[in-house]
Parts: C-alpha cells; structure tokens; sequence
C-alpha cells in the first residue's frame, strides 16, 4: 500500500526501507481512523519481533511528537489532540483498508477495520470528518456533528454510529439518531464538526442489534428483464444459475443496491430503458423497507404510484 510522507523531513524519510515505512504508516492509519494502536497489531500484521515494533513507535513517535501518546492503563498508544497527518493516502486506498483490510495480502486473511457494507463508490468524504466518524465506531462512542439535510437544514445532533456503508454514489454511516430517536443514514460529505463525546455505556436501544433494518435480510430474486432482447446474455454477464440471479442483502442498504444495479422493480417491469437489463421479480419482498423507494419503479402495494 504505498504512501508518501507529508511532514517528516526529507532527509529522514530517505532512510528508511520499505518495510519500515509500511510499519510507520500503518501505526499512523491506526492512530487517526481507529484512535488507537498496540504494538500486538504491528507484530500480528507484519510478523515483526515485538523489539522492531518497539523501535518503529519511538521513530513514529521522533518524527510525530504530538500524534500520539502512551496510554499505561489500556497498553496502547492513543491519538494525540494536536494530531496531523504525516502520511498522504488517496481517499480510495482509505476507503479500501476500511473495507477490506490493511496491505495487499490474501482477501481471505484480510479483515476490514470498520464495520461495513461496500458496494462501489462516487462521492468523496472529507477525511477528517471519516477518521472521527471511524473513531467512534471503533471506539463505541456517541458522536456530536453538524448535519446539512435537505429536508431541514442545517443542525446539530448526537449520533451512536456503528457502520460504514458504501451506496455506489456515496459513502454514508449507519447510525442511531438521538434527536429523532431511531436508526437513520447519514451521508458522511454532508456532516461538519465531528466531535467525539466521551464514552458512556450505549443503551440497548441505541446498538446496532436494535436496528430492524440492520438486522433484517431480504433474499431478492433478480432475472434478466422481460423486455429486453437476449436475456442469455445477461445471464452470462451476471452468472446466473436457472436464469435467476439469488441475493441475501441487509434491508438498510438493498434500495441502493437495486438503483446501483438498474434493477426494474416495477411489479408489470414497466420501465423501458435500455439500461435495465435486470428485473426483481417479486417486488413485494421490498415492503417494510426504509430505503424501497430508492428502487427504481418501485412503488407501495395498492399505492397506484411510483
């Protein structure tokens, strides 16, 4: 995973190897998306011996003196108040070691960091605003933000966040609304002024086994689109098996997927753009769904309307 020093002298970043600047930059991607890093975590990550670890925090530590400090009672160094970046990352490599781990080994022996559900992505979050948001879903504590809603403009609020989750167009946070009092998304370019409350025990209610719509899985039968010429052909495109195309997906996040995918959910699939190739074919499995009406054609049964 490469990375290019940011405010380390020039003369000190020439010496070290490789390795050595993939240890430094990992404690430093620790230390701003997740607040803290042990040394167990380098030697789990890079098989290293636990005095090469030791050595690669005090050099973190010489080049970054504010970044972090030694936390006796959790055995861990925590991020500093005066913290800023000595490492530059593209926010796509961020948003992958989120997703799916650190460096580029085996997917199979690779673990996200974060909690998440990741389709692809458009939309580019401040990363500042993610690294508080990760630090709070890592550390388990209420979030303070300002929040830029469409509907009620701008305002401050409490959330409980407990999940990143990639829509294809945006990235946005899972999370539990205090001023509404439910489980809410919120689309992380459009929240200001994280602040990082101090940790309490979280309610019941507030956790993410509460969220009926975290919780809930919906099984979606996806096929190639009635009205579209060569529908063997889409079966190949999308592996079908029998023609039918088998999802289980969380219900907090299947309306975005279906609009990703250009799915025709209309129950007679009467959508006639050529970019649905793909029908679900029972569209009432989507009832009781917060986010349906992000599905293309879908509308309420009985409704009469989109």
């Amino acid at each position: 995973m490469s990375q290019v020093p940011l405010n380390n002298p020039e003369s000190a970043s020439s010496e070290w190897a490789q390795p050595q600047r993939d240890r430094l930059a990992f404690i430093e991607l620790r230390l701003r998306f997740l607040g803290e890093v042990q040394r167990q975590d380098l030697v789990d990550r890079f098989g290293v011996q636990t005095a090469a670890a030791t050595r690669d925090f005090s050099i973190y530590k010489e080049m970054a003196p504010e970044n972090m400090f030694y936390d006796s009672k959790g055995k861990s160094y925590r991020i500093g108040e005066q913290f800023k970046p000595c490492f530059d990352f593209p926010l796509e490599r961020i948003m992958t070691l989120l997703s799916q781990g650190f460096g580029d080994g085996e997917p199979v022996l690779r673990r996200s960091w974060i909690n998440n559900d990741s389709l692809s992505r458009l939309n580019r979050p401040n990363l500042d605003v993610l690294a508080s948001v990760t630090r709070a879903i890592h550390q388990n504590r209420p979030l303070s933000i300002e929040y830029h809603s469409l509907s009620s403009g701008v305002g401050t609020r409490v959330i409980r966040p407990y999940a990143l989750v990639d829509t294809g167009s945006r990235w946005h946070v899972r999370a539990f609304d205090r001023k509404r009092m439910e489980f809410r998304d919120f689309i992380i370019s459009r929240i200001c002024n994280p602040q990082i409350l101090p940790f309490e025990v979280i309610p019941s209610e507030e956790q993410s086994h509460s969220d009926i719509q975290w919780t809930r899985i919906i099984e979606l039968e996806i096929v190639p689109h009635p009205d579209r010429p060569h529908p063997e052909i889409t079966v190949m495109d999308y592996g079908m098996r029998e023609g039918c195309l088998r999802l289980r997906l969380r219900a907090a996040t299947v309306g975005y997927t279906l609009r990703s995918w250009n799915v025709d959910c209309s129950p007679q699939h009467e959508l006639n753009g050529e970019e649905y190739r793909l029908w679900l074919r029972d569209p009432l499995v989507l009832y009781g769904v917060s986010n349906a009406t992000f599905a293309p054609g879908y509308r309420l049964p009985g409704s009469g309307r989109d």
